[in-house]
């Protein structure tokens, strides 16, 4: 998606993140309380609309959202609290250029995470559904998904995040995981990001079967 514009959200994408909360909590990549999803509904100046901290992601409603500006901060009072990793996602939009930004938390992403943390990534190539990223055109090809500490310096890991997700040519470019936590994945808009998720979320799930099977 570099270079790409990012489209603004619809009015109907509140909906959809609710769609999509259902979904992913009904595939077990969102349970509980874990998970955070946002999209931009605004450019100049820029404002998201993105999950409050501490909601089912199986069971939203249209209250459980709230809209911050480029800083992560509410843009109105009386809402719900934001998610505490909003900085991640502001960062992302800002930096990398995306529409939307999801957060999944599968059990395949948290034990690969672990698995290869030390390492930093985690190398993926030979696989027909590297094709739903954006930009891969052949499964003749090998994608990095880097891992990064779990930390609660959210502010901390934006700018180190951040030259690594921006520019022409970035380091980071479908995704990252946390390592023990999820991951990180944006679009152009909510259609490409939730692509995004399925897409990497398959693959992990490749991964954690062929160790079992080793």
């Amino acid at each position: 998606m570099a270079g790409a514009p990012a489209l603004v959200a619809t009015p109907d994408s509140v909906s959809e993140l609710i769609g999509i909360g259902r979904e992913f909590h009904g595939r077990s990549w969102s349970l509980g309380t874990s998970s955070n999803y946002s999209v931009v509904t605004r450019r100049d100046p820029l404002e998201l609309t993105i999950t409050g901290s501490g909601f089912d992601k199986g069971r939203l409603s249209a209250a459980d959202f709230v809209v911050v500006d480029a800083n992560g901060r509410p843009v109105s009072s009386g809402g719900p609290k934001p998610s505490a990793e909003t900085l991640l996602h502001a960062l992302l939009v800002r930096a990398a250029g995306a529409g939307a930004v999801l957060h999944t938390h599968s059990i395949c992403a948290t034990v690969l995470s672990e698995l290869h943390a030390s390492a930093g990534r985690i190398s993926i190539s030979g696989y027909e559904m590297l094709k739903g990223l954006a930009g891969v055109t052949t499964h003749e090809t090998s994608v990095d998904i880097a891992i990064v500490p779990n930390t609660q310096d959210i502010a901390r890991l934006a700018a180190e995040l951040e030259p690594r997700v921006s520019g022409p040519a970035p380091e980071i470019r479908h995704g990252f995981l946390m390592a023990g936590h999820g991951l990180y994945t944006w679009g152009r808009d909510l259609a490409e990001a939730r692509r995004h998720v399925e897409v990497l979320e398959f693959l992990f799930e490749v991964l954690a079967r062929k160790r079992q099977l080793q």
